[in-house]
């Protein structure tokens, strides 16, 4: 979740995920534009996209789409190698070694320009936002240490429907029957999967049902983040999730093992060449054409399952799992529409 899920995730448009990015993101039509996802907006007979670095040019959906693809198949390996190190530590040290590296990468890439990206014209809601992707990043790594990675991601993909619901009941956006009939949906899906009462997943389920919820919250405050930059994003959503792991690491460091240094590396790498995929992809191509493409991440958060840990999706989370996508491509729809 990704983290994506994180993510969503960090800085750009929002895109229907778990662990990188989540929520319906604007399109324009019929001569009008929806600010929803923090990007530049042009005009839709001459639709233009902007880089980090403020080029514009023609959109490239193409591309862009292959490379959301290859985001969430990053994310979702990210996801993988975390719940392979759940059994060797706590999730805050898993946390706190992804946003580790997340950091130094960023850092290090950016480190001529810091100077003149890292300053906020926003500060609390930046520092706002990134407590909630910690949030967001902590609770799904605490709940595929017990679930497996497709039921988790099924849940977590919950969060597009419910930054809808949050749009309309924070930020004033409207909301008509049918994309309430659509949120209902979703949640018919997510008990689906769950099964309350003597249900197989219990309390685990309830952290990825948190995931989501987080997730469209700091989805929910990015659309409120108008005057700071993408990279300014990044950099201040990874600085806060590395202080905050960081303040809560002592009482649960555990020395790192040589055996596990593979699945770190995974880690630190598959989240941050994910967040350069979605980050390129989300800057050369139209939002409302990339946002379904979130939904892949349960695809490959089944596969990964399947290779690495032997765990077969059961037919009521199949089921559950394509109510809630087919919901949340209805929201999408919905949304495109205005």
């Amino acid at each position: 979740m990704t983290t994506l899920r994180d993510q969503n995730q960090e800085g750009a448009a929002p895109a229907p995920s778990s662990v990188a990015a989540g929520g319906g993101a604007g399109s324009a039509r019929a001569g009008r534009v929806a600010p929803r996802d923090g990007l530049p907006q042009t005009a839709p007979h001459t639709p233009k996209t902007y880089t980090a670095d403020g080029e514009t040019g023609r959109p490239r959906n193409g591309l862009g789409m292959i490379c959301v693809l290859c985001a969430f198949a990053c994310f979702t390996l990210m996801d993988a190698c975390a719940k392979g190190l759940s059994q060797h530590y706590d999730p805050v040290q898993i946390v706190w070694l992804r946003y580790l590296t997340n950091t130094a990468l960023l850092l290090l890439v950016f480190a001529p320009r810091l100077g003149h990206l890292l300053p906020a014209r926003q500060p609390r809601l930046q520092v706002l936002r990134g407590a909630m992707q910690l949030t967001t990043v902590l609770l799904f790594f605490t709940a595929i240490q017990s679930i497996g990675l497709a039921e988790a991601t099924a849940l977590a993909d919950l969060n597009p429907v419910l930054v809808t619901l949050g749009a309309a009941l924070f930020l004033r956006e409207r909301l008509g029957p049918r994309r309430l009939m659509g949120i209902g949906f979703a949640f018919c899906g997510a008990m689906i999967i769950i099964r309350p009462g003597p249900g197989v997943l219990d309390w685990a389920a309830l952290y990825a049902l948190g995931t989501a919820i987080c997730f469209a919250g700091g989805m929910l405050i990015t659309r409120m983040i108008q005057r700071d930059g993408l990279i300014t994003s990044l950099i201040w959503g990874a600085l806060v999730g590395l202080i905050g792991s960081s303040l809560a690491l002592p009482f649960v460091w555990r020395p790192i093992a040589a055996e596990t240094l593979w699945p770190i590396l995974g880690l630190g790498l598959s989240g941050a060449i994910g967040q350069g995929f979605l980050v390129k992809g989300y800057s050369i191509a139209e939002a409302s054409s990339l946002a379904p493409f979130g939904y892949t991440g349960l695809i490959f958060a089944t596969l990964w399952g399947i290779l690495f840990f032997g765990q077969y999706p059961d037919g009521w989370t199949v089921a559950g799992a394509l109510v809630i996508v087919g919901a949340g491509l209805y929201v999408w729809w919905r949304e495109n529409r205005i």
